[in-house]
């Protein structure tokens, strides 16, 4: 199969975590900056976009045994909320934490357990490059507990997991580089993180975002102001795979979907960086890329008692 890029979705500020639901058959993201939650319905062609302003969300991950219920991050809390995918209103349930220095959640995914894994950062100020290392790594389990687990994080960013290595790789944006952490999935909790990917050893320009992980075990890495996706090889460290050279420059993160999981989702932005602005509707959209010959893992979704 050919490699084909083709964008499906439109108009976002800054779009990011994208969760495919494989039981529904569909996408759901969120627009940072543009202070909503989305859904796109690929048999469709159909989006669905509620606002949540004047919050800022991250991620967007149903809830396991539960139908249309979510856990979402609105600034420094994580909350559990009914959302049908349709209409243009959501129901709060419940604010299952608020993150105790006021930091803003970033990125997030959940194990094999369902137990959540997700972190923060500082305020920007005007120049992101320059956000200071006040950031958080922490786990939320299915008792409601958050536990930190690494601190002095600047921009805390893309998780992907290994089941079979019991891995976790873990990207810290402004730190250029993708780390590797062994992973305790019964005990939540991670060790011995290394350096396994640098972008400036390999001449990739931009800054590392979200990930995803194929059932090779090699990591799909989004490249923020690098105009380009590339896969790194995760059973070498410091090995660069491919490259996908894509029409967005600010390209923000990665998920496998479709009906075989075959088919990789990438968010965009428009973000005003470094007093540039990329232009829609190229930048900001959502893109699918067929042809890459791998497949994903199925999404975990999030466990709570």
């Amino acid at each position: 199969m050919v490699l084909k890029i083709e964008r499906v979705t439109e108009g976002c500020v800054l779009g990011e975590g994208p969760h495919w639901d494989s039981q529904n058959q569909v996408l759901y993201f969120v627009d940072i900056l543009g202070k909503s939650l989305l859904k796109y319905n690929p048999s469709t062609s159909k989006v669905s976009k509620v606002s949540v302003a004047p919050n800022e969300p991250s991620i967007i991950i149903p809830l396991a045994g539960k139908t249309d219920q979510f856990l979402i991050t609105l600034n420094n809390e994580l909350v559990v909320i009914t959302w049908d995918g349709e209409s243009d209103t959501i129901t709060k349930n419940e604010t299952l934490y608020s993150e105790p220095n006021g930091n803003k959640f970033n990125d997030g995914k959940c194990d094999a357990s369902g137990r959540l894994w997700t972190g923060t950062y500082g305020t920007p100020p005007e120049d992101i490059t320059t956000i200071p290392p006040v950031g958080t790594l922490y786990s939320l389990n299915a008792q409601r507990q958050l536990i930190p687990h690494v601190g002095e994080i600047r921009a805390s960013n893309g998780l992907a997991f290994n089941d079979k290595t019991q891995k976790m790789y873990y990207i810290d944006t402004l730190k250029g580089t993708v780390d590797q952490f062994d992973l305790d999935v019964v005990q939540g909790k991670v060790s011995e993180r290394k350096v396994w990917f640098t972008l400036k050893e390999h001449n990739v320009p931009g800054f590392p975002d979200g990930m995803t992980i194929d059932t090779d075990g090699n990591l799909w890495v989004a490249v923020f102001e690098g105009s380009r996706i590339i896969k790194v090889d995760g059973s070498k460290p410091e090995t660069l795979l491919d490259t996908i050279e894509m029409p967005a420059r600010q390209v923000t993160s990665l998920a496998f979907g479709g009906p075989n999981l075959d088919e990789l989702y990438a968010t965009t932005g428009t973000f005003a960086f470094g007093g540039d602005k990329p232009e829609p509707p190229v930048n900001g959209a959502t893109y699918r890329i067929t042809g890459l010959g791998v497949k994903g893992a199925p999404a975990v979704r999030f466990k709570l008692n």
